[in-house]
């Protein structure tokens, strides 16, 4: 299976600049680039062999690079078919979207087409945030906050045109819209190749990462509401109520301070230590992509099972959903359910009690 990256983010966010360094750098990988050519800017001629009007474009430190000219399927195909023939040589390919871009229908090519799901394994979206604009971009245009949303990986670029504490307010934003990306801020394109490839972003495994400032904050936010239904929450002892923040594990929450943007993509987590029942659960997730599938852009959850000795994972982007066993509980281990949901003016409430509702 061939890894695949997608590298979205708005116009001027530096995608290019990033795509010059891993097609510069010397890692030893063979990476083949496909550049929508509605891109802002082509990867520039100086660091290809020569300049073609083939489709197909030998680079110099041995990475091709093909230009979209209509169906990505086909693309993709193309590049499969010409590997095999031995006509060309590539062990990843990274997919630069357009500026305008939204990624979820290029992710869900993945899951659509068997022939290409039976070659290529979308490894990661990575999605580049221009510090200096992103407030603007994120109000302005949804596609911007869809390219967030979808990420399993966040840049922030151009830090170092703001100041600290407008880096701290995007963080704080982005991590609203994405709890479970990582975000690292990146100047001039120079990420390290380890936090760009084989991040295992759409694998079914039992690992849930969610920022954990997240889940404080959140937890502070909503103590009170599910408590009967024995969800976890974090101790409050510490909380300074009156004030409205709370200091947990160090961190200081003081967010009164930041910037309220009605993001229309937000994210959720739910939380349980009881278990599911599996018929219950699956008729209500059922139910609820349906419903609001195209509104759901990712989500992502290790469950607890009645009658299941090991964790059951699962995923989707929109409607597509996939289910897994995971390992076995360990004895000293804490059985609990976490589900993390990423979409577009999702009800929270209906979600989370109808998921009560599915608890044995």
């Amino acid at each position: 299976m061939i890894p695949v990256t997608i590298l979205t983010g708005f116009l001027g966010s530096g995608k290019t600049t990033l795509l010059k360094r891993i097609l510069n750098e010397k890692h030893g990988m063979k990476i083949a680039v496909i550049e929508n050519e509605f891109g802002e800017e082509n990867i520039d001629n100086e660091i290809l062999v020569q300049d073609t009007s083939e489709q197909i474009i030998q680079m110099s430190n041995g990475c091709i690079c093909c230009t979209i000219r209509g169906d990505l399927s086909r693309v993709l195909g193309d590049l499969a078919a010409k590997k095999q023939a031995g006509e060309v040589d590539f062990d990843r390919v990274v997919i630069e979207t357009t500026g305008l871009a939204n990624p979820g229908p290029v992710a869900q090519t993945f899951f659509m087409d068997d022939q290409i799901a039976s070659e290529f394994l979308l490894d990661a979206i990575i999605t580049l945030v221009d510090a200096k604009h992103a407030n603007h971009q994120l109000d302005e245009h949804e596609v911007v906050q869809r390219q967030v949303g979808f990420a399993d990986r966040l840049f922030i670029t151009k830090a170092d045109l703001v100041d600290e504490g407008q880096v701290a307010d995007l963080r704080h934003r982005l991590l609203h819209m994405n709890p479970k990306a990582a975000i690292r801020v990146v100047n001039f394109g120079e990420a390290n190749i380890k936090e760009i490839f084989d991040l295992r972003g759409f694998n079914l495994n039992s690992k849930l990462e969610i920022d954990p400032d997240f889940l404080a904050e959140d937890e502070h936010a909503h103590s009170h509401a599910h408590d009967k239904h024995g969800h976890t929450h974090a101790d409050h002892e510490d909380c300074d109520h009156e004030h409205g923040h709370c200091n947990h594990e160090g961190h200081d929450h003081a967010h009164h301070h930041h910037a309220h943007h009605d993001d229309k993509i937000k994210s959720f987590v739910y939380r349980s230590d009881r278990p599911f029942d599996p018929n219950k659960l699956e008729d209500f997730l059922g139910g609820i992509l349906q419903i609001y599938g195209e509104h759901l852009l990712r989500y992502k959850g290790v469950l607890y099972m009645k009658g299941v000795d090991r964790k059951v994972v699962f995923q989707g982007v929109h409607q597509m959903m996939g289910s897994d066993l995971a390992a076995k509980w360990q004895p000293a281990e804490k059985k609990t359910n976490k589900m993390v949901f990423i979409g577009i003016d999702l009800p929270r409430d209906l979600i989370t009690d109808g998921l009560d509702a599915c608890l044995a």
